[in-house]
């Protein structure tokens, strides 16, 4: 039995979270899965499971064996299928990361388009509100706002992202115009639990960081919940321009405090620096910047 196969068995039993539903994921018998493990084990010389009756962990070094054993198996996957791939038809697992603020935006509508476009490749979409490693955390490819520190990944701008403050016509009405950020202070804001800083904005006034302590009643982890509740007069939201365009063209919402706004920031497609680059994650970055060239969002 190779090493290969004792990790891809590994693999499945953290992930399935046992050695039944990893047998059954990978149709084999648990006894011949538990084996597997063993013999990872015993290759390795150390424990990579805690094992009880009731409950499997990793230990502290099987944490990080499992990591490492993630990054391999997916670099061996994708050697496999750039060898095999002549006819450059898009095929396999794609993983891709995106942050959880974009869960309900148009942006996402275009993911799952490349999806129904390409029936022979699989979606692993993670969303989560950090950078994730692309190597380390075997990602295909990720959708990134803001600056791009990593200059081992290839970039391409898919649009801009920028975000506004808004409220009904009827919040204005009840509690006055607001002509600078300090005015919302003692208003009624809409939190959204995504953000780090969430019990306070960020503006600029003439090339200066504004810190704005902000409080209100409604608190949630969904920028399109932000956005009904700014529909139904509860507050100021501060959310992606994006998810309130039509709002704003129909004037459901009123924008404040434009000229306080940062500068635009953008939305990008990033990837490793690979030499020999997949047709599945090739097909997606050329879909996502055909079909999402929107600026100013």
């Amino acid at each position: 039995m190779d090493t290969l196969t004792r990790m891809r068995t590994f693999i499945a039993v953290v992930d399935e979270d046992g050695f039944s539903a990893a047998g059954r994921a990978l149709g084999r018998s648990k006894a011949l899965v538990s084996k597997y493990v063993s013999e990872l084990e015993d290759e390795l010389g150390v424990r990579l499971l805690n094992r009880t009756t009731r409950k499997l962990s990793l230990t502290e070094i099987g944490h990080s064996y499992f990591h490492e054993a993630q990054s391999i198996i997916h670099q061996v996957d994708m050697l496999q299928e750039t060898v095999q791939d002549k006819s450059g038809k898009p095929r396999g697992l794609l993983r891709l990361s995106a942050p959880r603020s974009l869960a309900d935006s148009p942006l996402m509508q275009t993911v799952m388009g490349f999806a129904e476009s390409q029936p022979d490749v699989s979606l692993e979409l993670v969303l989560e509100d950090r950078f994730v490693d692309l190597i380390q955390e075997a990602f295909d490819v990720a959708i990134r706002i803001t600056s791009l520190e990593d200059s081992s990944l290839i970039a391409r701008r898919l649009g801009s992202f920028r975000i506004v403050t808004c409220a009904s016509p009827e919040v204005l009405s009840q509690y006055g115009e607001v002509k600078t950020p300090a005015d919302l202070i003692d208003r009624p804001c809409l939190i959204d639990s995504n953000q780090k800083s969430r019990q306070s904005w960020t503006y600029v006034d003439q090339g200066k960081r504004l810190t704005i302590p902000v409080k209100g009643r409604v608190e949630t982890n969904s920028p399109q919940a932000v956005r009904l509740a700014a529909l139904a007069s509860l507050g100021f939201a501060r959310t992606l321009h994006m998810l309130v365009e039509e709002d704003l063209k129909q004037g459901r919402l009123v924008k404040v405090l434009d000229e306080f706004e940062a500068e635009d920031r953008g939305i990008f497609v990033v990837y490793a620096n690979r030499r020999h680059l997949s047709s599945k994650i090739r097909a997606f970055v050329d879909y996502m910047s055909k079909n999402y060239q929107r600026n100013g969002d």
